[in-house]
């Protein structure tokens, strides 16, 4: 039987749409900057020192281990490990060489299940031949999964091209769609929603056929999504796009992408966490500041008698916040 979603997801409680000069929708004028942007970053890419800023900001991507409790009665989940890549951005200063390399350390991590949170090109759709080499190394047993970002919509909703190249390269798009993965007889409701800024999320799209009850993961690249997937019950939802502020001055990214300060890492509502990636990534410079490029690798820990809400046990670790903002 499926679940009967909320009625704040029918209609009270959408995700609100980016605003602003730099969030916003790309009209014409965005995409003339974005895409003189992205030549600007084709520029100091054959400059030494645009190579040299490159290379410092990947040396210090970090892998980040977490835990995330999970609901009752979901305990044969206990132990998936799951790697999660989002604003790769290849074609801004990111080769074919560059993402092999990622690739091959993401797969020494032994995850059971690979999740792309969007941005894997910046604003051209053959960007996507720089990943034939490395998307072969990944061999996940759950497999490659990966939703689009607003670069990877860059001119539009019309994405035949980069979903036909993902799927013949063995990974699965989830875009408003979802797949039931089974571990251990356990399963697991793993689905996506398209871009807030450049597409159209659908939730319940994505949550169609979800069993009751069934614990569920969502990958959604605008992490202010979480603010609908938080009302039907989804217990992780995964997001990139904001590069944790990509160069933070003082503790503060002068940037800012979310409305609701979902900057990076551990953000809670209820029994529904959040967990907003730093991403792998540059856009406009080589240079990440405060913020380092991160390959969250999350494992599923089993709730036992007495623990606390999930999530809760990773927050020890790493950083959370609390969506409080009701709106």
């Amino acid at each position: 039987m499926n679940l009967k979603l909320p009625p704040l997801v029918t209609g009270e409680r959408r995700a609100p749409l980016p605003v602003g000069v730099l969030t916003g929708r790309r009209r014409a004028m965005r995409r003339l900057f974005a895409y003189a942007t992205a030549a600007m970053n084709r520029v100091l890419d054959r400059l030494p020192v645009g190579r040299w800023l490159h290379r410092s900001v990947q040396r210090g991507l970090c892998f980040t281990p977490l835990e995330v409790q999970l609901r009752a009665g979901a305990e044969n989940l206990h132990g998936l490990r799951i790697a999660f890549l989002s604003d790769l951005h290849a074609g801004s200063f990111m080769d074919a060489r560059d993402l092999a390399a990622i690739c091959a350390r993401v797969q020494q991590e032994q995850p059971h299940l690979v999740l792309f949170g969007g941005d894997l090109i910046n604003t051209r759709e053959r960007e996507l031949l720089l990943y034939r080499d490395a998307l072969a190394l990944l061999q996940p047993p759950l497999g490659v999964f990966a939703v689009p970002g607003n670069h990877d919509l860059f001119w539009g909703p019309d994405i035949g091209l980069w979903t036909s190249f993902l799927q013949e390269h063995g990974v699965q798009v989830l875009r408003n769609r979802g797949v039931r993965l089974s571990w251990n007889g356990q399963g697991l409701w793993l689905c996506g929603v398209d871009d807030l800024t450049e597409g159209t999320p659908d939730l319940r799209q994505a949550l169609d056929g979800r069993r009751a009850g069934e614990p569920t993961i969502l990958l959604s690249h605008h992490p202010d999504f979480f603010f609908e997937a938080a009302a039907a019950d989804v217990d992780l939802t995964l997001s990139g796009h904001t590069h944790g502020g990509q160069i933070r001055l003082f503790g503060r990214a002068p940037l800012r992408h979310s409305q609701f300060g979902y900057e990076q890492g551990w953000f809670a509502e209820g029994e529904s966490r959040l967990y907003v990636g730093r991403g792998v990534g540059v856009t406009i410079l080589p240079l990440r500041i405060g913020a380092p490029p991160e390959v969250p690798i999350v494992t599923l820990v089993a709730r036992t008698a007495g623990a606390q809400q999930p999530g809760r046990a990773a927050a020890a670790a790493t950083p959370m916040g609390v969506g409080q903002r009701d709106r």
